[in-house]
């Protein structure tokens, strides 16, 4: 009698088989940001902000940061020239983060035209920190930096700072 149950039930899980079927989306508000005019060195410039999409259908803890391409012609500006405000946040299905982009160019850098993608992805948090899962929406930011010596970059920097802190 006990089989009988056994079979049943196994029957029961291959006719009426029970799928979740749920997935993490992301997208951005903007596909490209290029700013015109050429940055100084120094200076703290305030980039358009991006929107941060969840566009799945379950709510996910997101972060953003900076990605290149692989074979890029342009220089590509390190990580640590951007700050993005939040860096960390939580979305439900549908919702959207405005995200501020500060960028921070040192007093030395090498002049030229630079690009970088602006990328905000889902991710999951350890307790070792954060990793990635794997998908990611970007928007491509191009800009230039004109030359300038080291003097004209303090100069520029003591500016800069008292703009944005005064």
């Amino acid at each position: 009698m006990k089989y009988v149950w056994v079979i049943f039930f196994l029957g029961n899980l291959l006719l009426f088989p029970s799928v979740v079927n749920s997935k993490l989306g992301v997208g951005v508000g903007t596909g490209k940001i290029q700013i015109d005019e050429k940055l100084k060195p120094g200076m703290i410039y305030e980039l358009p902000s991006l929107s941060v999409i969840n566009t799945g259908d379950v709510a996910s803890d997101y972060a953003v940061g900076v990605g290149y391409h692989q074979n890029q012609e342009d220089l590509k500006p390190p990580k640590d020239w951007f700050e993005f405000f939040p860096l960390n946040f939580y979305l439900e299905p549908g919702e959207v983060q405005v995200v501020t982009i500060n960028l921070n160019l040192p007093l030395k850098v090498e002049p030229g035209n630079y690009f970088v993608y602006l990328e905000g992805s889902p991710t999951k948090i350890s307790d070792q920190g954060s990793a990635s899962v794997g998908v990611a929406a970007a928007a491509k930011l191009y800009f230039s930096v004109e030359p300038a010596n080291f003097l004209q970059g303090i100069y520029y920097k003591l500016a800069s700072w008292w703009k944005v802190y005064s």
